[in-house]
């Protein structure tokens, strides 16, 4: 029996799957929607396209602190317009909206790189796995000795905020992967995949980071997001390729992060470029 197999609802029934429960919505919002607390309201929905593009069309409206998660996306997006599919109830897929007006709008794009750090630490202390990050928003794992991505986050621009979207596969078996790079917590020997702890986790993992932040002025060094970030992240030291807008390429090794969170990469002639936009590959040890 395949992974898939095993998790196919046995009737007609969507929930009927015991691997794959839903999540408790009413569980949800009794442990996180409290009083001062970031998160302002919580919907869990079946299915929908994009929990972002929900979100984002409906920030005008909603206060800083909402939380929409879906069981299933249909059209879920990652960086430059990649999709992001899985399974229904196989991981995490939910977005945040949120309004940082005490910080500077030029400091916004560290929340990606925030959102990272908060889902990394409450990954690992809740599901008992280690996950690295991979600059800017990727979440990798190890299975079987590979670097493998389990996970991905997108902040888009909404009016007067940003809504930032997680995807984290949790319990996808290896014939379910849309592609051989990918990962999941479970493929990753997890010692945890039940989604709800991993969800009230990561929600106040990002809770205590955001405030820290803000409280800061968006400052990544007096926030402590600078270190967090550069101590978790696997792409820093290694042979890197950015591939930048434009069809233009880069390759060097990953040097350090700068005050705005971009990439520096020292090139061969010893010279240095910050990387602000772009998708990086990490290369072999050769560079190549």
């Amino acid at each position: 029996m395949t992974p898939s197999d095993a998790s196919a609802p046995a009737s007609g029934d969507r929930w009927s799957s015991l691997e794959r429960p839903p999540l408790n919505a009413a569980a949800l919002q009794r442990a996180l929607l409290v009083p001062d607390g970031l998160w302002t309201s919580l919907e869990v929905v079946a299915d929908t396209g994009s929990t972002n593009t929900d979100l984002a069309a409906r920030a005008a409206e909603l206060p800083e602190g909402a939380v929409l998660v879906a069981e299933e996306q249909s059209a879920g997006r990652g960086r430059l317009d990649r999709t992001w599919s899985a399974p229904a109830r196989s991981g995490l897929f939910f977005s945040v909206l949120l309004k940082p007006a005490d910080v500077p709008v030029e400091r916004w794009g560290w929340l990606p790189l925030l959102a990272g750090v908060a889902t990394a630490t409450a990954v690992a202390r809740t599901a008992g796995v280690d996950v690295a990050l991979k600059w800017p928003n990727d979440l990798l794992v190890t299975v079987e000795g590979e670097e493998r991505k389990t996970g991905g986050i997108l902040a888009e621009r909404a009016g007067d905020g940003v809504v930032v979207g997680i995807g984290l596969n949790v319990t996808l078996g290896a014939a379910e992967l849309p592609v051989p790079t990918a990962g999941s917590l479970a493929l990753a020997k997890a010692a945890g995949t039940d989604r709800d702890p991993l969800l009230r986790a990561v929600l106040r993992s990002l809770e205590t980071w955001y405030r820290r932040w803000t409280a800061a002025g968006g400052d990544a060094g007096a926030s402590g997001l600078l270190e967090a970030y550069t101590a978790g992240c696997a792409t820093l030291g290694r042979p890197v390729r950015a591939e930048l807008p434009g069809g233009r390429e880069l390759t060097g090794t990953a040097e350090s992060l700068d005050a705005d969170g971009r990439l520096v990469v020292l090139t061969g002639d010893g010279g240095r470029e910050a990387v602000g936009a772009g998708d990086v590959v990490h290369l072999r040890g050769n560079g190549g």
